[in-house]
């Protein structure tokens, strides 16, 4: 994601259908460290495999924190048939933490949680602005435009992708 604060007014440049993918981790128990720690360093070797293999899917991603007990990943995909072919991979990095974190779930009696949403978002179903900032989110995955090719509403731009 870059850090060059962009003046002004612009908009991703993504078209067609994506998905959007959420995915956290809540630490249930601070004192569990043999249970929530070896989840929360699990997602980094994902994101460094899926980053390096051009044709993964993966248009770009963002951690964030949600106060003490939570951290999640935004991430952009191509489609939802190479996010599920890179979930069911068995060569892959996220079969093997799947399957550890199964196990830890089952000895650390709810010590702690993961969750994952999954959007499927049709060409023309989103849009978006970012107003002097670098740029961010779907923006920095895919690039961005003048808000102005799509239009400087919402609306105008809902119905432009």
């Amino acid at each position: 994601m870059g850090t060059r604060l962009r003046e002004g007014r612009v908009t991703d440049a993504h078209e067609g259908d994506m998905v959007v993918f959420l995915i956290g981790m809540r630490i249930n128990s601070y004192a569990a460290v043999r249970s929530w720690v070896p989840v929360a360093r699990a997602m980094r070797p994902m994101l460094a495999e899926l980053t390096r293999d051009a044709d993964s899917g993966l248009l770009g991603y963002k951690t964030l924190r949600c106060g003490i007990r939570e951290v999640y990943v935004v991430q952009y995909w191509e489609s939802k048939e190479k996010l599920l072919a890179y979930t069911s991979d068995p060569g892959r990095h996220h079969r093997p933490a799947w399957a550890a974190f199964n196990r830890r779930l089952r000895q650390g009696r709810g010590r702690v949680g993961i969750w994952h949403e999954t959007y499927a978002v049709p060409a023309g179903a989103h849009e978006s602005i970012y107003v002097n900032m670098p740029e961010y989110g779907l923006g920095a995955a895919t690039g961005v435009i003048p808000v102005a090719r799509r239009g400087e509403r919402a609306g105008e731009r809902l119905r432009a992708v």
